[in-house]
């Protein structure tokens, strides 16, 4: 009896342990989470949401993918050049500070801008997408062609 109380006192101390844990964990940041985020083009781009689990070519992805509606086929203000300023800025100024500082280093930073809200991997022709892959080092991000 006196053993199978223990292991009680040691479960609920671990039940204990784990609910403060969840409590006092970080919560995911949400679609538009972030607000909205000037980028040097003048638009203003919302944060959609971060892919870690998909491997990229180089193997460690994060990406990082915003909400974008001034770079649209019709009627969009920011040209793919702007646009490219924007997603270096955005991995510098936004991503920089929110990888992770322990285990595995990822090989690459991705940054996507898209006019509209697009699920990841799924075809849309009718959106409006830019990517661009970065390298990190020293805390710089470093732009390398796809």
């Amino acid at each position: 009896m006196r053993g199978t109380l223990r292991w009680i006192a040691v479960g609920l101390a671990g039940m204990a342990a784990m609910a403060v844990w969840v409590l006092m964990r970080p919560a995911p940041e949400a679609p538009g989470a972030a607000g909205a985020l000037p980028v040097p083009s003048g638009q203003v781009v919302t944060y959609l949401d971060t892919i870690q689990a998909a491997p990229g070519p180089e193997g460690l992805t994060i990406r990082f993918r915003f909400i974008a509606p001034a770079i649209a086929r019709d009627g969009g203000t920011v040209t793919a050049e702007a646009a490219q300023e924007d997603m270096e800025w955005l991995c510098q100024n936004y991503a920089l500070s929110r990888l992770p500082t322990t285990g595995p280093v990822p090989e690459q930073v991705v940054i996507s801008l898209s006019d509209r809200p697009v699920e990841f991997g799924a075809p849309a022709p009718e959106a409006t997408q830019f990517f661009e892959a970065f390298s990190v080092e020293d805390a710089t991000c470093y732009w390398e062609a796809f």
